[in-house]
């Protein structure tokens, strides 16, 4: 390791002159504002080594813990009946090892990796090696306190990258029903019991928010992107903030996740793009016909196929044996059995998954690519091509002036046609949740068209992209309202439901970002103030048709009261959030709670009116009591500013945190758990950026609500989380001189 100076920075780092030495990885990171770092090479291979050595530098505990995950060893390490969150669900660890053994093919894997793109593997091997020199660096003392002397602290191997990036594939699909495949066995055999129902989009833990304004609605003519995923506070899925530059090459900055080697979201000098998780689905379920003499073999086209049994070990701690589970494969793809929700295996019927994802290996390169563009149309180019965008949605706009939402992913190709003529006489049960094909028929197998990258895959072709020079828009509803002015043509069910209600917070989206734009163009103040505008749709619809009623319950005249002194947004000084927020978790589902109904003609103010005659009024009111009643059995006043009663701990502070639940139709989403004296955030507002153009290249200010790192010892563990909470953008550094300017510390030069 070498430490160089300014002179030396300006020489090598910035501006790419020239290597300093000739080594086979050999990269620079340069620490700015907030410890973000700004990693450069000659060579996309050192860019991947100095990212993962940044990022280890951050954040080693968890992503050694990760690639534990991956391996399927931590029973091993932690216990078999530990448990790992599995999106917003704990697992116990026998199971989650059984899955990523069985689910993650590293044979499969292996062999396919040159659909990643030379630069994608280069990348992938760099980061190996710059995670491994970060271990022989800092030696086994100078792991932080977190991990230290743990045995899974470890170096890695390509094998590791692999089964990293292909656990992120099936975030979406596969993973949802890690429980379901993981003990599913044949109706003879005894196997652990499943308690979960069909995994709906949310259990996930993962969101977003992205708005892309085109040239006809901005200040300066160009284009202007607001990204605001909401993702996980906690575990691998943080995102992490980076820069990495070959100069001549590459030049980008954003976000990206756990072993991410570059920004998976974020900008260029020319684009700047943010991602939402999709509503289409990356998977079908197939119906299986059993045959009547074999539970383990069913029927296609009228012959008998046997399914494949793979008996999976599971290694357990020193001095126990290894535990072994089978799981059943079929031609389709693992069987997954709950038969809580009506998906059992039986001596008739099994249920068996077909994923998209499984064993995408163009993600990576497809973000090469998008790192790469000068403009929205190679952006669409990319995602179209590769169809290697896993799960989510792109929202990109350009210096042209140009915007663009694609909802273009790996997805079945299966029109409506065929889930019609497939369907079994339970798909109509789980319709909302799956969809679900007669697995005895070749015909119902996914229709391959030409020119895809893998067989079976819906191209670019026939799912949604809305290119356009007003807005476009996605809080993870369906393609279908992108531009509530221009809906999209209906597509396949696959990709989504068309013209059915969307949730409070896309209808708050689109009404506050109307309002922003009645005032006049959008500018990069006016779009800061959209992202943590903290209003909730629901207390503007429901708040003051409420306190119509309350001298009806003089029991809620203390709620009451508080709610009529509430300003009606999530703040950290607003005094009567957290009533509303108990109240309206009690109420928003009911389905008789609105008088007008939904519209398709107009989905963005229905429904509405709130029902408060007779009944449906004094059932209102009895859920406000009940609510009051709660949070002052917890201790909490009803009148508690938001900001005391969400925080996030830091050491011995507790950090206020704006925003609040989605449901209530907050565009700036924080879901919080319980903790002693309020609630923490677990999930929601993570990495914002506001990024525009001017002549010299992008112009972005940002937050990283959680901060960049997990360590407590960092300096780093809680900076911008103080930032976030009070609303203090960060303009981002970007050129030599930027840097240069909010450079913090020596300049670090690994090479090997």
């Amino acid at each position: 390791m070498r430490i160089i100076g300014r002179a030396a920075l300006i020489l090598a780092a910035l501006t790419g002159t020239g290597a300093l030495a000739q080594d086979d990885y050999d990269a620079t990171i340069v620490r700015t504002t907030y410890g973000i770092p700004h990693v450069t090479s000659e060579s996309w291979e050192g860019i991947g080594y100095g990212v993962a050595y940044a990022y280890a530098q951050d954040n080693l505990c968890l992503l050694a813990e990760e690639f534990v995950t991956v391996a399927g060893e931590r029973s091993k390490y932690f216990g078999a009946e530990a448990s790992v969150q599995n999106g917003r669900q704990p697992v116990d660890n026998l199971s989650s090892d059984v899955f990523m053994r069985a689910m993650i093919d590293l044979p499969r894997l292996r062999a396919g990796a040159d659909a990643q793109g030379k630069e994608a593997n280069l990348l992938a091997a760099g980061y190996v090696a710059g995670y491994n020199r970060y271990l022989r660096d800092i030696g086994p003392q100078g792991v932080p306190a977190e991990c230290r002397g743990k045995p899974w602290v470890r170096p890695i191997t390509i094998d590791d990258m692999l089964r990293l990036t292909e656990k992120q594939m099936l975030l979406a699909s596969a993973l949802p029903f890690l429980p379901a495949i993981a003990n599913a066995a044949p109706p003879e055999v005894e196997a652990p019991a499943v308690s979960m129902g069909i995994p709906a989009r949310e259990d996930m833990g993962i969101g977003s928010n992205g708005w892309a304004f085109g040239g006809e609605v901005t200040a300066d003519g160009k284009g202007l992107l607001i990204g605001n995923p909401h993702f996980p506070w906690f575990g691998p899925n943080r995102f992490w903030q980076v820069h990495a530059t070959i100069p001549g090459t590459l030049d980008v900055m954003g976000s990206t996740l756990a072993g991410g080697p570059l920004p998976t979201l974020g900008f260029n000098r020319d684009i700047a793009w943010t991602h939402t998780v999709t509503a289409a689905r990356h998977f079908t379920v197939y119906q299986l016909t059993l045959d009547s003499a074999d539970p383990t073999r069913y029927m296609v086209d009228g012959e008998s196929l046997e399914m494949t049994a793979r008996d999976i070990s599971v290694p357990m701690p020193e001095g126990e044996a290894p535990v072994v589970r089978t799981v059943h494969f079929t031609r389709y793809g693992p069987v997954i059995a709950m038969p809580q929700a009506g998906l059992a295996w039986t001596g008739e019927t099994a249920f068996t998954m077909r994923d998209a994802n499984g064993a995408n290996q163009r993600a990576l390169g497809t973000w090469v690519r998008i790192a790469q563009a000068q403009n929205v149309a190679q952006v669409r180019e990319a995602v179209s091509q590769t169809l290697g965008i896993p799960w989510v949605n792109t929202i990109v706009a350009d210096r042209n002036g140009d915007a663009m939402h694609a909802d273009v992913t790996a997805v079945p190709n299966v029109p409506a046609d065929k889930i019609a003529a497939c369907a079994t006489p339970f798909s109509a049960f789980v319709a909302s949740q799956m969809t679900l094909l007669d697995g005895s028929r070749t015909e119902c197998d996914w229709t391959i068209a030409q020119g895809t990258p893998v067989p079976g895959l819906m191209p670019a072709s026939d799912q949604a992209i809305q290119q356009r020079r007003d807005s476009v828009t996605n809080s993870n509803d369906s393609y279908w309202l992108s531009n509530a002015s221009a809906p999209h043509a209906e597509l396949s069910p696959v990709l989504g439901d068309y013209g059915k209600p969307v949730s409070l917070r896309t209808r708050a989206n689109f009404q506050e970002s109307a309002a922003v734009l009645a005032i006049g163009p959008m500018t990069r103040d006016r779009a800061q103030a959209l992202a943590f505008s903290n209003r909730s749709l629901a207390a503007e619809m429901a708040v003051d048709p409420l306190l119509s009623i309350c001298d009806s319950a003089p029991e809620a005249r203390a709620a009451c009261g508080v709610l009529d002194g509430w300003d009606r947004r999530f703040e950290v000084d607003s005094r009567g959030a957290y009533l509303f927020a108990t109240f309206w978790e009690k109420v928003r589902s009911d389905p008789k709670l609105w008088t007008v109904p939904f519209d398709a003609a107009d989905p963005v103010h229905t429904p509405r009116d709130l029902a408060i005659e007779g009944a449906r009024g004094e059932a209102l009111l009895a859920a406000l009591v009940e609510a009051a009643n709660e949070i002052e059995a917890a201790g909490i006043a009803l009148d508690a500013p938001w900001g005391g009663v969400q925080f996030a701990p830091r050491g011995e502070d507790r950090i206020a945190i704006h925003g609040g639940p989605g449901t209530a139709g907050i565009l700036n989403m924080q879901m919080s758990q319980p903790v002693p004296g309020g609630i923490m955030p677990v999930h929601g507002t993570s990495y914002i950026q506001i990024v525009g153009f001017d002549e010299d290249g992008p112009v972005a200010d940002a937050i990283l609500s959680y901060s960049q790192s997990t360590d407590p010892a960092s300096p780093h563990y809680g900076d911008q989380t103080r930032a976030y909470s009070a609303k203090a953008w960060h303009r981002l550094p970007f050129s030599a001189e930027e840097i240069e300017a909010q450079r913090e510390g020596e300049v670090l030069r690994i090479a090997e």
